[in-house]
C-alpha cells in the first residue's frame, strides 16, 4: 500500500495521520506525558484502527520538540526526522489548498512561518499560547484544563474586562472602531463575573497572536492567514479573527484537521522528497 505516515510529538499531545495518494487518513490525536510512549501507542493505534500491517508502511516522518528523544527507528520501519518548522508550513499550504500564506502554529507557545510552493521561512514565535491560557486561568479562575475554560467563557462578556477606544476617546481614531481593545484587561471592575474573566483570557491570547499575524502579513507583503494547532478549536476564537480580519483586510483561514496540520506537513514533505534526517 506504501503508506507515509506523519507523526508531531509537542509538548502535551502527539498527533498522527496517515498519507497515501495525496490524501489524509485517520487523525488521531494522544495526550503525552512521555514522549516515546506516546509515539508507539499513536502508532499502534492508528495501525490497529485502519487494520494495517507494518509492511503497509513505506515510511515513519517525525517532527516536533518531543522527537528529540527517538534516537532509533520505529518498529522496523524507515523513520526520518524534519524540520518542525518545514512541517508547519507544508502542512498548512497542504490543509488549505494555499501556494502562498503565512501559517501560524497555535500550540503550547505560537510560531509564525512564511510558507509558498518553494521555501518556508521561520519568521518568529511568542510563548502566547495553551500555556498562557492554562496559566492565567489557573491562577485566575482555579481552572485547570481547556473545555472548562471553553466552557465558563460562554455567556463572558469584555464589557467589564476590556478598555476600548470608545471608552477613552471621543473621536474616531483612523479605522478603529469605538469596540476595537485599546487595553486587555484594562477596565477590569469588580462586576466582572468568572465568565467574563475566562473571555477576557481568551480575547488577550487570540488577539495577541491574531496582531502578530497582522503585522507578519505586512512584512511579507501576503494576505492569507492559516490557523493551525490545537487551539483552533477553542470555539471563541473565530469571532476574534473576525473582527481583526475585518480591521485589517487580512484573511485568515481555519482548515479541516487544523491541529494535524504539522504532522501532516511532516508526511507531505517525505512525499516531496523534502529535507530529512534519517534515525537509527
Amino acid at each position: 500500500m506504501g503508506i507515509i505516515i506523519g507523526i508531531d510529538i509537542g509538548g502535551t499531545t502527539t498527533k498522527i495521520v496517515g498519507y497515501s495518494k495525496g490524501k489524509i487518513i485517520s487523525p488521531i490525536l494522544v495526550k503525552a506525558t512521555d514522549p516515546v510512549a506516546s509515539v508507539y501507542g499513536a502508532l499502534g493505534r492508528f495501525l490497529n484502527d485502519n487494520s494495517l500491517s507494518l509492511s503497509d508502511v513505506k515510511k515513519i516522518m517525525v517532527t516536533g520538540v518531543g522527537s528529540s528523544y527517538l534516537t532509533d527507528g520505529l518498529l522496523g520501519i524507515p523513520t526520518a526526522k524534519t524540520d518542525e518548522f518545514q512541517a508547519v508550513g507544508m502542512g498548512g499550504l497542504f490543509l488549505s489548498g494555499l501556494e502562498k500564506a503565512i501559517v501560524v502554529s497555535m500550540g503550547t507557545g505560537t510560531a509564525f512561518v512564511m510558507a509558498d510552493h518553494d521555501r518556508v521561512v521561520h519568521l518568529g514565535g511568542t510563548g502566547i499560547g495553551g500555556g498562557t491560557l492554562l496559566g492565567l486561568s489557573n491562577r485566575m479562575l482555579n481552572i485547570r484544563n481547556f473545555d472548562d475554560i471553553i466552557k465558563m467563557a460562554e455567556g463572558g462578556s469584555l464589557e467589564h474586562i476590556d478598555l476600548t477606544i470608545g471608552d477613552i476617546s471621543r473621536d474616531r481614531v483612523t479605522n478603529l472602531l469605538p469596540d476595537t481593545t485599546a487595553s486587555n484587561f484594562g477596565k477590569m471592575s469588580d462586576l466582572a463575573t468568572k465568565s467574563d474573566i475566562a473571555m477576557g483570557i481568551i480575547n488577550l491570547v487570540f488577539q495577541a497572536i491574531g496582531m502578530m499575524a497582522v503585522f507578519a502579513t505586512r512584512i511579507e507583503h501576503v494576505n492569507d492567514v492559516v490557523l493551525t494547532g490545537n487551539l483552533t478549536n477553542v470555539p471563541q476564537a473565530k469571532e476574534v479573527f473576525e473582527k481583526l480580519s475585518a480591521l485589517f483586510g487580512v484573511n485568515f483561514i481555519t482548515p479541516e484537521n487544523a491541529e494535524y496540520a504539522t504532522a501532516v506537513g511532516a508526511a507531505a514533505i517525505c512525499a516531496a522528497n523534502g529535507q530529512a534526517r534519517e534515525i537509527g
